[in-house]
């Protein structure tokens, strides 16, 4: 009997769903990183040296992620509306036509503009992904499902990163959007989840209606504090590691960091990260608990890294390895972003939330600037991280534990 009971709960797990959904979330990231890797060789390429490659990254950066706010709130309703399924075949077209349209810009403008439309269409990716698997699967198997799309997916960045070793920036970008398209081909065996499927046949549930969030109270709150969950996560990849080569000059490591070095050990942190969180919380049977254990790590491996002097290349990378272990908890936060809300509602906020703490890079980027022409660049990322993880933490400890909730109800 038990036996019977592993094999249907494996097959459950390496599912049709759960194996397109891991494979999209991989070009997704690989996609979404590329910038960071090829952040310095491009603009270089392109005419720009000292400070105006720190402005200009800053400026493209924050077009993408703009691009993902605006991407998170379309996405979001369209799942609801029309299915999750529909969402991965938009996002996953219009950002790889963007990553091959930008292989061939030569301009700031073009460049930018490329990275706003990459970043709409990154946006719809992971939450439509997560709630297509979480809602395709039982809830005591869906912790293990939504870790392996995470794990497979954050993996993506570490093939950036190594990819960006042997081809050029060009090559790069025209490599990630050929993966999406070959991709394409999977998705037309994916199936729409059932649960959606009884609510968009039910004409009296309303979906998708993103206002809802603002108008009721327990909606409100309930998505304001996942977002927070969230900020520590990119305010890891959007600062300490992104901006890595400039704050470890300042740190006066003993040879220099190369950025995308920097990302692709960070996301390999990452995977790790996600992997032994996501288990653990099975393991467990709390998401709650596991997430308030890596908001500790994290917050002891910022305060290290910061902190470090005139260490060597080595080490600088071994904490940005730890960093990423620390901060992996994104597929905790995605499923638990999923498990908070009901049916009607759930691809909105799956889609949204992800891209709103993604988008958080902007402000979190713009801060980060104006404190570190006030102090330093090593005290001005130390006041952003103490503000991200405290508002995270006590978030975590105000959320509702949804290990085992059944996800068929509706807001």
């Amino acid at each position: 009997m038990k036996i019977g009971i592993l094999k249907t709960s494996l097959k459950q797990i390496v599912s049709m769903a759960v194996i397109v959904a891991s494979l999209g979330y991989f070009v997704d990231i690989y996609d979404l990183v590329l910038f960071g890797v090829v952040r310095m060789t491009s603009l270089k390429s392109l005419g720009f040296s000292g400070p105006s490659l720190l402005s200009k990254g800053v400026f493209l950066l924050n077009m993408q992620m703009t691009g993902m706010l605006i991407g998170g709130l379309f996405w979001g309703i369209l799942g609801d509306k029309k299915g999750r399924v529909a969402v991965l075949f938009g996002s996953i077209f219009l950002y790889s036509t963007a990553n091959i349209a930008n292989a061939f810009v030569h301009t700031i403008p073009f460049y930018a503009f490329w990275r706003l439309v990459a970043g709409i269409g990154l946006a719809g990716e992971l939450g439509a992904g997560i709630t297509l698997v979480a809602e395709s699967l039982s809830k005591e198997t869906r912790g293990y499902a939504t870790t392996i799309v995470a794990t497979v997916g954050v993996s993506g960045a570490v093939v950036a990163g190594l990819v960006a070793e042997f081809f050029s920036w060009r090559m790069n970008f025209f490599l990630g959007g050929l993966l999406g398209f070959l991709l394409l081909a999977l998705r037309l065996s994916v199936k729409e989840s059932g649960l959606f499927e009884n609510a968009q046949s039910n004409q009296t549930i309303k979906r998708g209606e993103f206002l809802r969030f603002f108008t009721k109270k327990d909606l409100f709150f309930r998505y304001v504090r996942c977002i927070l969950i969230g900020l520590p996560l990119w305010f890891v990849i959007g600062i300490l590691v992104m901006f890595s080569p400039e704050l470890s000059r300042v740190a006066h490591v003993t040879g220099p960091i190369e950025a995308g070095k920097a990302i692709m050990w960070g996301y390999a942190g990452l995977v790790v990260g996600d992997c032994m969180s996501g288990v653990l919380s099975q393991i467990t049977r709390s998401r709650k608990k596991i997430l308030l254990l890596f908001l500790a790590l994290l917050s002891l491996g910022v305060i290290l890294y910061v902190f470090a002097r005139g260490c060597s290349p080595f080490a600088y990378y071994c904490l940005i390895v730890y960093l990423g272990i620390a901060s992996g908890y994104w597929a905790l936060f995605a499923t638990v972003a999923a498990e908070q809300f009901g049916t009607n509602m759930r691809a909105t906020a799956s889609i949204t939330i992800p891209n709103f703490v993604r988008g958080g890079v902007v402000p979190m980027t713009l801060l980060f600037q104006w404190l570190a022409q006030r102090t330093s660049l090593v005290h001005a990322a130390l006041y952003v991280g103490i503000g991200v993880i405290c508002l995270a933490g006590i978030s975590m400890l105000l959320m509702e534990d949804t290990y085992g909730k059944d996800l068929q109800f509706y807001d």
